[in-house]
Order: structure tokens, then sequence, then C-alpha cells
């Protein structure tokens, strides 16, 4: 049987880019309820401490381990080297932390308001060159597996690859260092299919965001060509098995193809609406009775 471990998202409590949205919430309690609620371990937020020596004993004083955390790449406006330099400081803390992969997306051509600006007003790839672009993508991926943590390359709403065919189109032209983080929240809102799309590139997912989907929200944000941040506001997004996305669906390629890093509940949320504690988990119980259905062994 293949393993699986079920990480979270601190983001379940605490939003670093809207700071109202528990942004009095301490890391303690972040941590503590993370545990609680049965997660072995977290992604990064921006209240975790930046130095191994600091974060480390924070971390296992819970029971936890540093599955991953977010980079704000800019590798198609960038060249390589500069922009390994730059996500060098973020790849040690991991790697002296015992990740294996870095939760990479390209804001290029972006900036940071533009979450609050309509979700069609967004970037795309300048002469959509895609067969360059790959290139860089694959020799930084590269460097950052020679250092000892992969890419997870994160396709995202407002940025460069963000839909479907997107998506389709870095996985043609980039090499196998460049690993896919897969996620199912994303891909909907996109306009895509993720039960096509993980079916696609399974063989390339090195990382998976579980990102539910409320319909109704769904549908509002898009005839209303909401911002992502309203689209959020309003409960677009919701923990594993709590939403429209068939996981078992998508559980089961990944179990069938050999998948074996984490599983992590993402879900941003107003935590005044949706407590924090009780999401999480829901999500954690959701995630690991349809991980076991779909073949995999969750190791605690």
């Amino acid at each position: 049987m293949t393993t699986i471990r079920i990480g979270i998202n601190p983001i379940t409590w605490t939003n670093d880019d809207v700071p109202e949205l528990g942004g009095d919430t301490p890391l303690e309690v972040c941590l503590s309820e993370t545990g609680q609620a049965g997660y072995a371990g977290t992604e990064l937020g921006g209240k975790f401490p930046r130095q191994s020596s600091v974060l480390r004993p924070i971390v296992q004083a819970h029971g936890l381990e540093i599955v991953s955390g977010w980079y704000d790449g800019r590798i198609a406006e960038n060249e390589v080297e500069a922009e390994f330099d730059a996500i060098l400081p973020h790849l040690t803390l991991l790697k002296e932390m015992g990740s294996k992969v870095v939760v990479y997306a390209d804001t290029s051509y972006g900036r940071h308001g533009a979450i609050h600006d309509p979700a069609s007003i967004r970037p795309e790839l300048p002469n959509g060159d895609w067969a360059s672009y790959g290139k860089k993508v694959t020799r930084l991926a590269e460097k950052m597996a020679d250092f000892g943590v992969r890419m997870g390359y994160h396709h995202h709403m407002g940025t460069v690859v963000q839909t479907d065919q997107e998506v389709d189109q870095l996985m043609q032209h980039t090499g196998e260092a460049v690993g896919l983080l897969f996620d199912s929240g994303h891909c909907m809102y996109a306009g895509g299919n993720p039960y096509a799309l993980v079916r696609r590139h399974v063989k390339r997912i090195n990382h998976v965001h579980l990102k539910d989907v409320r319909p109704a929200e769904l549908e509002r944000a898009l005839k209303e060509d909401l911002s992502f941040m309203a689209a959020v506001m309003n409960g677009i997004f919701t923990v594993t098995g709590d939403g429209s996305v068939d996981y078992a669906d998508i559980l089961k390629v990944l179990a069938d193809n050999g998948y074996s890093g984490w599983l992590v509940v993402e879900a941003e949320q107003d935590p005044a609406k949706a407590n924090p504690l009780k999401y999480a988990t829901l999500g954690y119980q959701n995630t690991r009775k349809l991980a076991e259905a779909a073949g995999f062994t969750v190791i605690e």
C-alpha cells in the first residue's frame, strides 16, 4: 500500500494576505489546534520563525513537522541564477526542517493588490512563449533538486499558470525536475476539470492541496467577476469533503499511481465565520476517511 501523511496550511487560522482574517491569532494557537485536529504537519505561514533553530523546538513541542512553504516566485521576470539566489534562504529553512518540496507559485507581472482586483484581470505569459519559459523553470527546478528541495509548481488563480491549458503547456515544456502541485480548488475556480487534470499529470504531481469548493459561491464569483479575496470572504473555499469536489475519484487516481507525499488541507476562510478548529478537524477526518478508502495507508 502507498503511504501518505496529512497536513494543513495555517491559513485556516490566519491569512497572511489579509491580516484582519485571524491576524491576532497567535502561532501557538495555530499549532496546538493543528495537533488537536489530528494533523502530522503544517505548512509555513507568516507567523512562523524563519530560523530552523528557533522553529524546530516550537513545532516539535506540538508533535508536528513542517510540510512545505509557499514562495512568491518571479521566474518569468528573473534570470535563473537571480531567482535561485532569492529563494535560497527559504529553501534552506525548508531543508533544515526536513521538507522535501517547496510550494512555488510564479507571481510575475502581478502585484499584491491584485488579489482585490476582478479575477478576470490577470497576467499572462508574454507572447505565449512556453518553450523558453519551460526551459527557465526546468533549470530552476534542477538547481532546487540539487540543493535537496524539489519544486512543486503551484497553478494558482491570478498567475501566469492558472488554467488547465496553461498547466498542460507547463508540463509539456518542462523536464522531470519540475513537479506539479495539484490544487483542486484553484483548478475549479479557473474553470478547469480536476478529474481530467489529475489523470493527465499524475506522474508529475509531488504535492497536493485539498481545497474544496462551495458551488453556489463559485457560480457567484464567476458571474460577478469577483476578486479572489472577495470570493474567499464569501466562502468559496472549504475543507475536504465539505464542498462539491469528488475527492474519492481524485485520491483513487493518486493512490493507484503511487503518490506518496503529503495531502494538505488548505481552505482559506474567514475564521470569524468558519471556526478554525471545527473546520480543521472536519478536514482531517474527511481526508483520512477518503484517503484510506482510496487505498492509502495514513501515517500519523
